[in-house]
């Protein structure tokens, strides 16, 4: 079957879960790798409209394709697979079941292992999983699908506390900031790997139809990497604006705090002193109280005159007698 958008679409649409079905059609646009860009992109573009099995149908497609090509060292569906990966990736892992979900990231999990996508690729597709499971975690208030895939910490089970409703508006303005920075990242990589290749000196200058349909080429790259770096431009100038009125409200928060704490402080010292005063006072009360009682005790029973306690005895010497 000859090449033409039609037979691709055709291939695509015939496509099920059989392994020899998926190595039937990656062969066939394998061998058709002249026209790697346009394959991509009517691969994403059914993708997008297909159902979750089918999506993850499409991915097992990818991997045959991408392997195969790295195997046979020829980098045609690389490159034309890098710019949209991430993206593809995200969108048949965000459809689909749990089930579904472990099978695409066994599929990511396998390219780092191999390393067939250049690292920043990698690192881009993993970020944008990550994203859907944070998102779904946010919703449900529980972990993210899968286990410790990617180094253990990208799929982890734990469950985060609650963001608090200050920071909300800066979570939401960070995650759109991840998810434009992980979709510039690899298209920044693929324009500054093919302007590099098309502008060495030492690189043969190809036949007139082959250099402008290369410069084509990247001036598409270069369009496309310019207008996500604008995107990811504009979602941290919106995060740094909204990180610099969080600052200057507690700024102002702060300034009335510490207003508060002198005047309670100062409060306190004053009370303290009056509280050590009364208690002076009433010490110094009880003081006289407890002399003026004792000299009333005194003058009102007097003390008898001194003798030994003794009662008065007859004397044993009998008086003289009379004189007549």
């Amino acid at each position: 079957m000859a090449y033409a958008d039609d037979a691709v679409r055709a291939k695509l649409s015939a496509l099920n879960e059989t392994q020899d079905s998926i190595v039937s059609v990656a062969q066939w646009i394998i061998f058709h790798r002249r026209h790697a860009d346009r394959t991509a992109e009517l691969w994403l573009e059914r993708l997008k409209d297909s159902n979750p099995p089918k999506k993850l149908n499409l991915i097992y497609l990818a991997n045959e394709v991408v392997q195969q090509s790295k195997a046979r060292k020829k980098d045609d569906f690389l490159v034309a697979f890098s710019p949209i990966i991430a993206e593809a990736t995200s969108l048949a892992y965000k459809s689909g079941t749990q089930d579904t979900g472990g099978k695409i990231k066994r599929v990511v999990e396998v390219w780092r292992q191999r390393n067939i996508f250049d690292l920043a690729i990698q690192d881009a597709t993993e970020k944008r999983i990550q994203e859907v499971d944070k998102s779904r975690s946010a919703r449900s208030g529980g972990a993210g699908l899968g286990g410790s895939l990617f180094g253990g910490s990208l799929f982890s089970n734990s469950s985060a506390p609650p963001i608090p409703s200050e920071l909300q508006p800066l979570a939401k303005l960070q995650s759109t900031l991840s998810r434009a920075d992980a979709a510039a990242q690899p298209l920044v990589q693929t324009a500054n790997t093919e302007h590099a290749k098309l502008t060495d000196p030492n690189t043969p200058v190809p036949s007139p139809p082959v250099h402008a349909a290369r410069l084509s080429s990247l001036l598409k790259n270069l369009a496309a990497a310019e207008g996500a770096v604008d995107a990811s431009l504009k979602a941290r100038n919106e995060l740094i604006t909204g990180l610099v009125k969080l600052l200057d409200a507690n700024r102002a928060k702060l300034a009335e705090e510490e207003k508060t704490y002198s005047e309670l402080s100062s409060r306190r010292a004053v009370i303290e002193e009056k509280k050590k005063e009364v208690e002076d006072g009433i010490m110094r009360g009880l003081s006289g109280d407890a002399s003026a009682a004792v000299s009333s005790d005194a003058s009102a029973n007097p003390r008898p005159a001194e003798n030994d306690g003794s009662p008065e005895v007859e004397s044993f010497t009998p008086p003289p007698p009379d004189v007549e």
